[in-house]
């Protein structure tokens, strides 16, 4: 554990080393910041110490080392803002020994069907609503992951992501972007410890815009052309800790889990906030009866919201969750959202989970 704090505080202190050179923008590629899994989302996203399934090549890699079967999939779909928005997620893991795991995780959050009324009217100036066409605003995510459990310290686990990040905006511009994430875990019997290191080189999107339509556009509306443009994603750290605990003849499991997420991008509203790097902490909690049957909950998103007289109040986001295992096949379901309650509509998502192959290696 003081192996992780360590790493924790080197990451802050290498941040803002990049911060004061580099001008970046604030909440850059934050469609990766949603979460995947009912599971991890009905628990507020508090899956860094404790993720041990597919799901965990998105919430910490260093967890693909605890795979219970040698093959899990992943499925994921939710719409958000009342369906405008789209969000899917695909994951894939395997053992490829007692030691160590692969995973491959795609993730896809989209505004579809955006019209585009450029050639509403036809050469004589009249209006003919067939000439309207249709575009997407998508940003894709595909994460290569590997995880090993170290030989001397077996109860340490470490992983790594690369990640190639594509955003497009219809034929108007587009972005390629890489970085890589590092991620550890020590796991006891009943406690759980774990760190995630989200782009820990920064992860750099190269954006080009077509020139003819740009210049078109731009033009017309007197604003400025855009140049092509690379965006640089600071480094984010999350802090995880877990604790289980089973009663009733151990029929009945308790699982709570607390995840402390720093950003280094500016001041953010958040539980705790500074110039140098911002707080935020969530909760999560999962009762399972034979661990068939879960029920979750969680609370995050800690906000201060100013009210019309002047007055300030605190906000916090509720999830909740359930799901049930059948054989080798779980659903999960959670009620959530990507933003404060109190301004943006829940969601319902819900996410399957395969496992296939043997029971768990002998270790």
């Amino acid at each position: 554990m003081q192996l992780l704090v360590r790493c924790g505080l080197l990451l802050c202190l290498l941040a803002s080393s990049v911060q004061a050179q580099i001008r970046t923008p604030k909440y850059s590629n934050e469609f990766l910041a949603i979460g995947v899994g009912g599971r991890g989302l009905g628990m507020a996203g508090t899956q860094t110490a404790i993720a041990s399934d597919v799901t965990a090549g998105y919430w910490n890699p260093a967890g693909l080392a605890s795979l219970e079967n040698p093959y899990e999939a992943s499925l994921m779909h939710a719409e958000y803002f009342a369906g405008i928005a789209n969000f899917d997620y695909g994951g894939f893991a395997t053992r490829i020994d007692s030691l160590s795991s692969l995973g491959v995780s795609v993730i896809r959050f989209a505004v579809d069907d955006i019209p585009d009324t450029r050639f509403l009217y036809d050469a004589n100036g009249r209006i003919n609503y067939d000439r309207i066409r249709f575009f997407s605003a998508a940003d894709y995510a595909f994460l290569f992951s590997y995880a090993r459990r170290l030989r001397g310290v077996p109860r340490l686990q470490l992983g790594a992501n690369f990640k190639v990040v594509h955003r497009t905006v219809g034929n108007f511009a587009n972005a390629w972007g890489f970085g890589l994430d590092a991620g550890a875990q020590y796991r006891l019997p009943t406690w759980f410890f774990g760190l995630m290191l989200h782009d820990i080189t920064g992860t750099f999107n190269a954006w080009s815009h077509n020139s003819e339509l740009v210049i078109d556009i731009y033009t017309q509306t007197g604003n400025q052309i855009p140049d092509n443009t690379i965006e640089l994603t600071l480094p984010r750290a999350t802090l995880g800790i877990g604790k289980s605990q089973r009663f009733w003849n151990k029929r009945l499991g308790v699982l709570a889990s607390l995840d402390a997420t720093f950003t280094f991008d500016g001041q953010r509203n958040v539980l705790v906030g500074s110039d140098v790097t911002s707080l935020d902490p969530s909760f999560g909690l999962e009762l399972d009866y034979e661990q068939l049957v879960f029920v979750r909950a969680g609370v995050g998103n800690v906000q201060q919201v100013k009210d019309f007289d002047g007055s300030t109040y605190r906000t916090y986001q509720p999830d909740f969750g359930v799901g049930v295992l059948l054989g080798k096949l779980q659903i999960d379901y959670a009620l959530t959202d990507i933003g404060d309650q109190s301004e943006s509509l829940y969601s319902h998502v819900f996410s399957l989970r395969f496992g296939f192959g043997k029971e768990k290696v002998n270790e």
